[in-house]
């Protein structure tokens, strides 16, 4: 379409070279949810050559509030995210192949979603996917962008392999199961997804035009709510990191990754966490009770979600009653207790 990126190319910092490289890139975008499916908009418009969408959620009801690709529609028919997504993005630029893959991102499927791709785009929302992605890009030489927002607060971070810290480097492990705050327990405004999701789409702007130089080197911390925008120094690699320092890509070789078991006789599927970990039970419990009825003990955290029953125990593990479907119970899992 004659003009379509014209206010964009009359932008110094893209220009037409800028957009001609634009043409020509490719990228991943690892969920789709409230910061993905902004994101992916933002830079469809913009005119990216390629992106890969793998989402393994589908839409329901209180996503839209803040997940601005999807409708009523959508959330009616229970699509999953990543064939609506594909569809929307079609529509709004059918110069750009869009391709939407419905599957849980792995250590088995990582490669040949992340092959030929330029940048990764960070859309999760668990830290056991994002250090994933990281060893795949530390390990492949890919940039990837990591995101996150919950509440009124987001933050995000440009990760340049062999150049910036990793994300081992600043968040050497993850916050341990049920002590960190998700959409699903503490909420989450549009806003703050609409300004994250867009600070991560300039920051991959940059990079796709050839314009590395501008990338940010620190971590980008935003509260609407208060109204306050921080920037915290990385600090160096690590020659310590597991990743980036020492080249041991535990995720990526599954070691570090939650399993799940499929219950013989009864509809439901088990979650085991990645590594040792222990969960406040009582803390847990109280951020569960806005949402259906909660029973707790001193072995055990049960809750009622919609149609599924999520039974916790101490060591982090997990029963999700009311599903056959791994995936669905890690989703479910990630949401209400955590990485």
């Amino acid at each position: 379409m004659e003009g379509r990126y014209s206010r964009q190319i009359l932008f110094q910092g893209i220009g037409e070279e800028g957009q001609r490289r634009l043409g020509a890139s490719s990228a991943l975008l690892i969920g789709c949810g409230a910061l993905g499916s902004l994101t992916a908009e933002l830079l469809v418009r913009a005119g990216v050559g390629r992106l890969r969408i793998a989402d393994r959620d589908f839409v329901e009801p209180s996503n839209l509030q803040r997940q601005v690709l999807f409708d009523e529609q959508d959330a009616m028919s229970a699509l999953p995210k990543a064939a609506a997504a594909e569809a929307k993005l079609r529509s709004i630029n059918s110069d750009v192949a869009v391709e939407g893959i419905v599957a849980d991102v792995t250590p088995r499927n990582i490669a040949a979603l992340g092959s030929g791709c330029d940048v990764i785009l960070d859309g999760s929302d668990n830290f056991e996917l994002r250090y994933l992605v990281n060893d795949f890009s530390v390990k492949e030489g890919i940039p990837w962008i990591y995101a996150a927002a919950v509440g009124a607060y987001g933050l995000t971070m440009n990760i340049l392999p062999g150049e910036t810290a990793c994300l081992r480097c600043v968040f050497e492990q993850a916050p341990p199961p049920g002590s960190a705050p998700t959409c699903d327990t503490a909420g989450v405004l549009g806003s703050v997804v609409g300004v994250i999701a867009s600070l991560q789409s300039a920051e991959a702007l940059k990079l796709l035009s050839g314009r590395r130089e501008k990338l940010s080197r620190q971590i980008v911390s935003v509260d609407v709510w208060e109204g306050s925008i921080d920037r915290l120094h990385t600090g160096r690699r690590s020659a310590e990191c597991p990743a980036c320092g020492l080249g041991r890509f535990e995720h990526l070789e599954g070691s570090g990754v939650s399993s799940t078991t499929r219950l013989c006789g009864r509809d439901s599927v088990q979650v085991m966490p990645a590594g040792r970990t222990s969960i406040d039970l009582d803390a847990l419990a109280g951020k569960l009770r806005g949402l259906g009825e909660v029973t707790v003990n001193r072995f055990l955290v049960r809750a009622r979600i919609g149609d599924n029953q999520l039974t916790v125990f101490s060591d982090g593990r997990a029963i999700v009653g009311g599903t056959t479907d791994a995936a669905a119970a890690r989703t479910l899992y990630a949401r209400y207790v955590g990485a």
